[in-house]
């Protein structure tokens, strides 16, 4: 599966987090440590679902970008 993940730079981190997967959050000092990470969380997520007999959810969230014309 591959699921779409949100990265935002914080003052002193990077946070990221799973749209699919609510409270699916992860957080590193580098950019390349928050994807790291959020890929373990991913794992673990969906591994505590199954033991309940939960459902996986679907990755079904999407992203674009918007160029937008704006003078300051």
């Amino acid at each position: 599966m591959r699921y779409m993940v949100v990265i935002k730079k914080g003052a002193s981190s990077y946070g990221a987090f799973v749209p699919d997967l609510p409270g699916c959050i992860a957080v590193g000092e580098t950019e390349t440590e928050a994807v790291v990470l959020i890929q373990e969380a991913i794992q673990f997520h969906l591994e505590d679902l199954q033991p309940g007999g939960k459902p996986i959810p679907q990755p079904v969230s999407k992203s674009t970008f918007v160029e937008i014309g704006f003078a300051a």
